[in-house]
């Protein structure tokens, strides 16, 4: 039986937590999850990367942060991730200027994915284990709304992508590359729909 609120609790850990791990684990050359190949170790460096630059560069949109200030619900954000996940580099920061943004109504937690198989199959995408999922509770513990785990969007333009290539180089190249291009702006506008929904 699943606990997301329990989870949450217990295990869930701060951006700045998350931010640190990633950076210990790299230290020792590793990564997060079960594969430590040097393929996904060179990933969780470009992320990290990624990672710092959106952190820098990330503003929110108006209406986000008029809504963030004056009417959103008090809500937990429990985040399913992986160091080495290319989507999750480029939504984390993102999540977290939104959290951070919230005047403390929004509170924000990581757990990482391979270390909690049971939560992420109640949230899979198509069958697959994708991440990041964004679980989202209310104050009671009830999981009232999920996104994930990547803009609406850009999930229709990846099954358009895997029809013409399988190679995973080239699509992660098209991944970020659209990315770079949106500048955070569908997942801010997303989140803020979804929120509203939500209030």
């Amino acid at each position: 039986m699943r606990n997301e609120h329990e989870i949450f609790n217990n295990k869930g850990i701060s951006y700045l937590k998350y931010r640190e791990l990633i950076e210990n684990l790299l230290a020792q050359n590793l990564t997060s999850g079960p594969d430590q190949s040097q393929q996904m170790v060179d990933y969780t460096k470009m992320n990290l990367q990624r990672m710092n630059r959106i952190d820098k560069t990330t503003i929110l949109n108006q209406s986000l942060i008029e809504y963030l200030k004056d009417t959103v619900n008090e809500l937990d954000f429990l985040v399913i991730t992986e160091a080495w996940c290319g989507d999750a580099a480029q939504i984390t920061p993102v999540l977290n200027k939104i959290a951070e943004n919230s005047n403390g109504k929004l509170n924000l937690k990581f757990v990482l994915r391979d270390e909690n198989i049971d939560l992420m199959d109640n949230y899979l995408t198509h069958g697959g284990r994708a991440i990041p999922i964004l679980i989202i509770m209310n104050k009671s513990g009830k999981v009232v709304g999920k996104w994930g785990p990547r803009p609406a969007i850009l999930q229709e333009l990846m099954v358009e992508w895997k029809k013409e290539t399988a190679d995973m180089w080239e699509l992660s190249t098209k991944i970020h590359a659209w990315y770079a291009k949106d500048k955070t702006n569908h997942i801010q506008q997303e989140i803020e729909a979804l929120l509203k929904k939500l209030n």
